[in-house]
């Protein structure tokens, strides 16, 4: 049977432009891909209010998958807004990438670095960090200084500060790993690669999101999602006055 991994991109700006990049992961009657993106709430995610903003809608988005047959979900984020919530009103995988990518980190090397969009962003992912258990991996948090909507505005430029701060973390912070700090930075892992062996560096450089579709089909391979006991349903029937949104609309 065809695994669905459905991608729910978290904002309302359209990134269907990653699909094209992914497809060379789909396999014909194995594995196949999707994606979409919210109607209402932030343009970009990069601050905690825009995680608030997004959250609801990221859980309708991973109910309405679920009613349409996808068997694993995937937050298109690295912040991973709303996994938590979202992992208690479906019963199919949910998997984060920064989370994802991260754990994939520590199994690769001693420290990694986290090369990200800007440094306001630096806190949330030093404290999902220690919420994931990983904080002590960490070597660094590094920052571009580039916003999420203005990524594509010049990659040669975004290239060399993306390769210029992973040399450092690997030189200055002593990281083994470098992980790319945002979903929109997807596809620039394999010039980052060949800058830091040009150097000399044989460091694994991860990009979350290719890495993060993959460890959800090995979950749906041997049939494991999240437990229950730490994601128990929302007991939205016995709250009074609670209400759910149709998203859908």
């Amino acid at each position: 049977m065809t695994k669905h991994i459905r991608l729910i991109t978290t904002h309302t700006t359209d990134m269907s432009h990653k699909m094209s990049g992914l497809k060379h992961l789909e396999r014909e009657g194995e594995l196949m891909l999707s994606q979409v993106h919210l109607d209402y709430g932030p343009a970009s995610i990069e601050c905690e209010f825009d995680d608030v903003l997004s959250s609801p809608y990221i859980a309708g988005r991973a109910m309405e998958a679920e009613a349409d047959g996808a068997h694993a979900v995937i937050i298109d984020c690295m912040g991973d807004p709303g996994l938590h919530a979202t992992r208690e009103v479906v019963r199919i995988p949910v998997l984060g990438a920064g989370e994802t990518s991260m754990h994939v980190a520590a199994t690769l090397g001693h420290k990694f670095s986290v090369i990200t969009i800007m440094d306001r962003v630096r806190p949330i992912l030093e404290n999902h960090a220690k919420t994931y258990g990983l904080y002590e991996h960490i070597a660094s948090v590094r920052a571009v200084e580039v916003p999420v909507l203005h990524i594509s505005n010049d990659k040669e430029k975004l290239y060399a500060l993306l390769a210029d701060q992973s040399h450092k973390a690997v030189v200055e912070d002593k990281a083994d790993v470098i992980v790319l700090g945002c979903t929109g930075f997807f596809g620039c892992d394999t010039y980052i690669r060949n800058f830091l062996l040009e150097k000399d560096i044989d460091a694994p450089v991860i990009d979350p999101l290719p890495t993060t579709i993959m460890v959800a089909a090995g979950l749906l391979e041997v049939g494991l999602t999240h437990s229950l006991r730490t994601y128990p349903k929302p007991p939205i029937k016995e709250r009074t006055g609670y209400q759910i949104p149709n998203i859908s609309e």
